[in-house]
This record gives structure tokens, sequence and C-alpha cells, in this order.
């Protein structure tokens, strides 16, 4: 063994985060390793801390530390506008951006049915009833531009004809396949921007 069991199970933990291979892993491992065991607590502690007092907003789905998450209890916020994005990461990059000011509601993922995910399994009857129960003027679909989000952004449309609000759908100035989370902001200015009806 090249290094004790404590680190290569560290290792191990790392590199299962998406994104991070072995050798990032093993990096970021020496870099914990050449910490002091206080900052090396304080990242502990901050992980736990995410895992006990972050939940979902009981409005839109967001991440939250109270009932409601800070854009749903913000009351400058547009309440006649609702974004609809698929991730937490989305809505981040959304509001990163710094151009849009209206409401949120995540559906925690997009309709794939080859991989078993339906609309019930996502937040699409929360939707539904949230746009029923508050005083909505345009819902903005801004699902990933994937086979999967333009078939999520297809349904709801339809699920929303009756409602009598407008609907549109981010432009296509980001790149198709691609994800919002990782899109730049001039980028995401011009798909709000570029917005069309759904037929």
């Amino acid at each position: 063994m090249y290094c004790p069991q404590p680190m290569l199970h560290l290792i191990q933990c790392l590199s299962a985060l998406p994104g991070i291979g072995e050798k990032t892993a093993t990096r970021l491992a020496l870099y914990i390793m050449n910490q002091t065991e206080a900052d090396a607590l304080q990242l502990a502690r901050s992980i736990l801390e995410v895992k006990e007092k972050v939940h979902l907003c009981s409005r839109c789905f967001n991440f939250a530390d109270s009932v409601e998450c800070a854009i749903c209890r913000n009351p400058s916020r547009d309440a006649h506008l609702l974004c609809v994005v698929e991730t937490p990461g989305d809505l981040m990059a959304i509001e990163k951006a710094g151009h849009y000011k209206g409401l949120y509601h995540v559906l925690h993922g997009a309709i794939a049915p080859l991989d078993g995910v339906g609309p019930d399994q996502l937040k699409i009857k929360e939707l539904l009833q949230r746009v029923s129960a508050e005083a909505m003027q345009e819902i903005i679909l801004a699902t990933n531009p994937t086979v999967s989000g333009n078939a999520s952004a297809l349904y709801i449309s339809q699920q929303l004809i009756s409602a009598g609000v407008r609907i549109t759908r981010i432009a296509q100035g980001v790149p198709s396949g691609g994800d919002i989370e990782y899109i730049d902001e001039g980028t995401l200015r011009s798909a709000f921007d570029g917005r069309r009806e759904m037929k």
C-alpha cells in the first residue's frame, strides 16, 4: 500500500464526487493532510452542517435553511414571474447572472423515461398547484436544452395550457446538450432576453 488506509478511504470518498477523478482526489487528500487540524475540522463540520440544516424550500424546492428560501421570502422579487429549472445548481447559475428578478420552481430533475424518471418523480404536481394558487402572469421554462429537458418543458406547457398564463421557453442561445449550471452569465442573459412562447 502506497499510503495509509484512512488516506485511501478519503481518496475514495473524494473521487466519488462528480467531476473528481482519482488524481484530483489524491491532490485534495494531500491538501487536506497539510491543513491544520482546525481547518480540517472546519471542513468536516461544514459538510455535516449542510446535511443537518439545509433542506428543500416548502414553496419552490430550492435549498433553504428555514421553511422558505431567501428568494421566496424576498418581497422585492416579482411574484408574477416564475422560472422553472431542473436543479438548484441551475437556479444558482441564473441568480449569478443577475438579470432575472422573479421567483423560481425547482423540478429536481427532468423527464427521462429510459432512466425511470416520469412526471411523478419530479416537482411538477407541486408546480401545477402553485400556478393555480398564486397569481402568476408568466411561466418561464428554463429546463436544459437536452432531450429530457425539452420533453419536460413540453409536458409542463401542455399541462398549463388551460391555466390562462403566458408560457415562455428560454431562447436556445444556450448550447444544445449543455447544462445551465455551467453556462456563462452573458449567454444566460441573452437566453432570457430571447425567450419565446411555447406552442
